[in-house]
């Protein structure tokens, strides 16, 4: 019986290592470009999921970080002015943005960290944003909330200004507080 024991342990101390602890195994990290993992998502919203997807690119700053954040997408029910929303806007291109402005099936989308507007109908739009999970919290900050409310509507009228305040954050404040990465 104590044979039986002892090849048990062998067995695991080999597969483990000597000490008592597992080995903590890394997670492995494999990126995809947006052209073939956005589709996949987007067939994933249409069997009624909800997908938490990392986000990349700088159109959403300063608010939400490459690399950082995560978005918490489901399928679009009926969007609103200021919702952010994920729209393929050509074939292949997806953007998350928030919506500036819709006028009848014609959108106007514009990230936070962007200048310029960019277009769709309303049938591209592929997701819904139900919250982001920033600085690596594990609480989501919803869009339906106080918090992103009170952003969405001060960051739309700091129109004018966003080009400066933009320009403040990347060349001072990204120099002293640098995003941390989430992997």
């Amino acid at each position: 019986m104590i044979g039986i024991f002892q090849k048990i342990k062998k067995f695991f101390r080999r597969l483990f290592g000597k000490g008592n602890k597992q080995k903590k195994t890394q997670r492995e990290h494999k990126e995809f470009k947006n052209e073939e993992f956005l589709p996949i998502v987007v067939e994933l919203l249409k069997h009624k999921k909800t997908v938490t997807i990392p986000l990349k690119g700088i159109s959403m700053r300063p608010f939400l970080e490459n690399n950082r954040d995560a978005a918490l997408l489901t399928l679009p029910g009926e969007v609103k002015v200021w919702d952010p929303v994920l729209a393929e806007i050509e074939p292949g291109h997806f953007v998350l943005h928030r919506i500036r402005k819709i006028d009848g099936e014609d959108v106007t989308l514009m990230g936070d960290g962007n200048l310029r507007c960019e277009y769709c109908k309303l049938s591209d739009i592929r997701a819904a944003v139900v919250g982001f999970y920033r600085k690596g919290r594990k609480k989501l900050d919803r869009t339906d909330g106080w918090k992103w409310r009170t952003y969405s509507w001060l960051w739309m009228r700091l129109l004018p200004l966003r080009r400066y305040l933009l320009s403040a954050h990347s060349r001072i404040w990204l120099k002293i507080f640098k995003p941390k990465k989430r992997i």
